[in-house]
C-alpha cells in the first residue's frame, strides 16, 4: 500500500476515492465474481455506515466502463468485458418520504431527473410507470443496469407509523415489481438496504434475486477482515502506538475487541465496522464513531413499547427462519438488531439450525446500553456517565450507601403511570446501569434455587442483589438468604455481600430502603 494515500470517512463515491489519491481496500474480487456472467440480480442487507453504497457506486464505475480507476485492483487483471452500460442509479438514503405522497413524489423527480441525464423525456405520471418508461427507453442502445441503494429507507422511516408505513411498502412494491416485468431488458440488478424484509412483502415477483446477506461467499465484502486492516493500516496504527507510547501488539487487540467481531454467516471470518476503523486512524482515539453516526430511534422505542428484555441480548438465541420470514405487518426487535448491527452471530447450532447473538464489539455494546438510559431511565444520556463513575466508584470503595444513592438518580422523576406496575422495567433499568459500571456483573444468575437478579463482582467483593418492586428490602433479603443465591460462591475468598433492595410505592424509587448483610469467607 502507498503511504501517501489519504483517509477519508465521508466519501463514498468510488470515482472520488481513487481520483482524489484516498485509501480503497481491494474489494473488486467481490465485485469479479458477481459481474463476470452475462446476468445477475442480487440483494444485499448490512448496517448503516458499511460500505453499500462504495459497493454500489464501484459497481457503477465498472458499467461505465471506466477501467482506468481501476487500476492496480484486482479485477483490473482479469478477462472481462469493460463497457458503458445505461444505468438507473436510484439512492433512497436521502430521500424524504414522511407520507406516501412525499414518497411518490419524489420518486417521480428522482427517474425523471435520471431519463433527463440520458436525454430522455417521461410521459406518464406514476412512480413505476415512469421507472418502466425509463427502462424501456434506455434499453434502446444496450442492456440496463439497475442499483438501488437502501431500497427500505421510507420504511424504516416509517416504522412507528403504521398505517403511513403500509402504503409506503404498497408503493415501493409497484415500483420493484417493475425490475422483474422487464427482466429481459435488464444486464444486472443490485439492491442493498439495512433489513431483510420477506419477498413477499416487498418484492413480491423478485423470486429470482440471489440473497448475498448470509452467503459465506460474501461475508467480508464489506467490513475489513483482521488482515486487510493490518495490510492497509498496519502503519498508520504503528504511527499512532508509537505517538502515544503503546505496545502495537496491545494497540491492534484494543482495536479488536472495539470495532470487530461482525458475522453475518455461521462461518464468516469477522470484520471490522470500516468507519470506526478508519476514523480512529483519523483522529488516533478510540471513540463510539459508528454509533455517533446516529441510532435508530425507531429499534429503542420498539423495543420499549414491547417490554422487551433486553438482558437477553447478551445471548440471543435465534432459529434461522427469523432471517427469512420477517414481515414489516410484524416487527420483531431480534431480526431488526441483527441487521442494524447492535448484534452479530456468535455461533451456530447445525442440529438445531439456530444462532447465537450478541453484541459485536465494546464500541456497539457501550454504546447501545448508553443509549437505553434516554429511554429507560430520566437520565440523559450525555450526563449518564458522570453518574456511572460515582456508582463504579462506591462498588469498588465497597461504600454501598453512596452506591445506593447515587442509584437512586436512575430512578427519579419516572412517569407515574408509565411503567409503574411493570417489574421487568424497573429490572431493565438496574441491568443497564450495571453493564455501564463495566464491573464483571451478571443478571438474573442461575443458581439450583432459582436466579439472583444481579451479582456484582470487584477484586474484593462479591455483591449479590435482589429487587422488590413495591415491597420492603427486608424481605428482598430474605429471598436471597432462603434461596442461598450465595452458596456458589462460598468457596471463594472474596467477601460476599448480600443487598436487599425494596422501591417505595409512592415516591417510586429506592430511597432508603435497602438491607445488607455481609458474609466472611
Amino acid at each position: 500500500m502507498e503511504k501517501e494515500k489519504d483517509l477519508t470517512a465521508s466519501v463514498y463515491t468510488f470515482r472520488d476515492i481513487i481520483n482524489g489519491n484516498y485509501l480503497y481496500v481491494d474489494k473488486t474480487n467481490y465485485i469479479y465474481d458477481l459481474v463476470k456472467t452475462f446476468k445477475g440480480q442480487y440483494f444485499l442487507a448490512r448496517p448503516r455506515r458499511f460500505g453499500k453504497s462504495l459497493t454500489l457506486s464501484t459497481l457503477k464505475s465498472f458499467f461505465l466502463g471506466e477501467k482506468t480507476l481501476f487500476k492496480g485492483l484486482y479485477i483490473n487483471s482479469k478477462s472481462i468485458e469493460w463497457k458503458e452500460h445505461p444505468i438507473i442509479h436510484l439512492s433512497l438514503n436521502r430521500m424524504r418520504a414522511k407520507t406516501v405522497d412525499e414518497l411518490e413524489e419524489n420518486l417521480c423527480l428522482t427517474v425523471d431527473k435520471i431519463a433527463k441525464s440520458y436525454d430522455k423525456i417521461l410521459e406518464t405520471k406514476r412512480s413505476y410507470q415512469k421507472f418502466e418508461e425509463l427502462i424501456e427507453q434506455l434499453s434502446e442502445t444496450d442492456k440496463v443496469v439497475i442499483l438501488i441503494d437502501e431500497y427500505d429507507k421510507p420504511l424504516l422511516d416509517n416504522v412507528n407509523n403504521k398505517k403511513e408505513r403500509v402504503k409506503i411498502k404498497d408503493t415501493l412494491k409497484d415500483f420493484y415489481s417493475i425490475i422483474k416485468g422487464n427482466e429481459s431488458l435488464l444486464r444486472f440488478v443490485f439492491i442493498t438496504g439495512v433489513s431483510k424484509f420477506s419477498k413477499v412483502s416487498i418484492f413480491s415477483e423478485l423470486n429470482n434475486l440471489d440473497d448475498l446477506t448470509m452467503k459465506t461467499s460474501f461475508g467480508t465484502a464489506l467490513g475489513f477482515t483482521q488482515k486487510e486492516v493490518e495490510n492497509n493500516y498496519g502503519y498508520l496504527i504503528k504511527k499512532i502506538a508509537e505517538k502515544q507510547n503503546i505496545n502495537y501488539k496491545k494497540l491492534l487487540e484494543k482495536l479488536r475487541k472495539n470495532y470487530n467481531g461482525y458475522k453475518f454467516c455461521e462461518d464468516c471470518t469477522p470484520v471490522y465496522n470500516p468507519v470506526s476503523l478508519t476514523k480512529f486512524c483519523m483522529e488516533e482515539k478510540i471513540k463510539h464513531y459508528w454509533f455517533e453516526t446516529g441510532t435508530p430511534t425507531f429499534l429503542l422505542e420498539l423495543m420499549k413499547e414491547n417490554n422487551y428484555d433486553i438482558r437477553n441480548l447478551e445471548e440471543l438465541k435465534l432459529n434461522a427462519a427469523a432471517f427469512s420470514t420477517y414481515e414489516i405487518e410484524r416487527l420483531r426487535v431480534e431480526p431488526l438488531l441483527f441487521q442494524t448491527g447492535y448484534l452479530t452471530i456468535k455461533d451456530y447450532n447445525k442440529e438445531d439450525d439456530q444462532y447465537i447473538l450478541s453484541y459485536p464489539n465494546l464500541e456497539v455494546k457501550s454504546a447501545f446500553l448508553n443509549s437505553l438510559t434516554d429511554y429507560y431511565t430520566p437520565v440523559r444520556k450525555e450526563l449518564a456517565p458522570n453518574y456511572i463513575i460515582e456508582l463504579k466508584n462506591a462498588i469498588r470503595d465497597n461504600k454501598i450507601d453512596m452506591f445506593i444513592k447515587s442509584l437512586n438518580v436512575f430512578f427519579a422523576n419516572i412517569e407515574y403511570d408509565l411503567h409503574i406496575k411493570n417489574e421487568r422495567y424497573y429490572q431493565t433499568i438496574f441491568y443497564v446501569v450495571f453493564k455501564l459500571i463495566g464491573l464483571r456483573i451478571s443478571a438474573e444468575v442461575k443458581t439450583n434455587q432459582g436466579r439472583a437478579d444481579a451479582v456484582i463482582q470487584t477484586d474484593t467483593h462479591i455483591y449479590i442483589f435482589e429487587f422488590k418492586l413495591f415491597d420492603t428490602a427486608k424481605n428482598a433479603l430474605k429471598q436471597i438468604e432462603d434461596k442461598k443465591y450465595y452458596e456458589k460462591y462460598l468457596l471463594d475468598k472474596k467477601e460476599i455481600v448480600l443487598i436487599g433492595v425494596g422501591f417505595d410505592k409512592e415516591a417510586r424509587n429506592i430511597k432508603d430502603d435497602y438491607e445488607v448483610k455481609r458474609l466472611k469467607n
